[in-house]
Parts: structure tokens; sequence; C-alpha cells
């Protein structure tokens, strides 16, 4: 659900974000920075790790260094 908020800025901000992003954007862009300044909650990080863990290259990477985790290592 979307809330309408009032916030203040800079005027050179604001100027560039005129002048950078399309009128009927400017909301979502705003929302989109905010949400990269803002540390990712737990399901967010949740979701990530586990859509990396189907990703191909990473198990071909790990083929590949299998073979080093328990050389040299005492046991």
């Amino acid at each position: 659900m979307a809330v309408r908020l009032n916030i203040t800025m800079e005027e050179d901000i604001y100027a560039r974000l005129k002048q950078e992003v399309p009128p009927k954007k400017i909301s979502a862009f705003i929302s989109s920075a905010v949400r990269a300044k803002l540390h990712p909650d737990r399901k967010s990080l949740d979701e990530a790790y586990r859509a990396a863990r189907k990703e191909r290259w990473r198990k071909e990477l790990e083929n590949d260094w299998k073979h080093t985790e328990g050389e040299g290592w005492p046991k």
C-alpha cells in the first residue's frame, strides 16, 4: 500500500531529479533509492540466497574448488 508524504530536499537535488527522471516516475525513483539505502530485511535476503543457490555458475565454481577444501588441513 502506498502512502503519501511531504519531503524537503535541497534545490539542486530537486533540479537534477526533475531533469533526469520523467515526471510520472519520480515517486518510484525515490522509493527505489530509499529501498537501496536501507538494509535488506530477512525475507529479501532469504529469497536472494535461495535464488543464488540455483545459479548454475555457482555450482560449477563449487565443483572447481571442492578438491581444495580438506587438503592439508589437520583432521
